[in-house]
């Protein structure tokens, strides 16, 4: 019985759960210390934009990684029988 996820799949994983937290630590920040001073910097494009790119980068490449089939193991299973 061979294992579902290859090395490959793992990598793409792991890149999407690094991307995933690179995304949320790009939204972190922006508040004020004082909460009746409003700070413009929450409304940042790297909080606006970029930060949501990256965690949607981030979930899709989790399930690129869950979807993935090798061609090369397919190949070499079919050539066995």
């Amino acid at each position: 019985m061979k294992p579902t996820f290859t090395k490959k799949n793992y990598m793409i994983l792991v890149t999407g759960v690094l991307l995933l937290g690179l995304g949320y630590l790009l939204m972190i920040g922006g508040g004020s210390d004082d909460p009746k001073v409003f700070n413009p910097a929450i409304f940042d494009t790297q909080r606006i934009t970029i930060a949501p790119i990256v965690c949607l980068l981030g979930f899709a490449a989790i399930v690129v990684a869950i979807m993935w089939k090798d061609k090369s193991a397919t190949t070499t299973s079919e050539s066995k029988k």
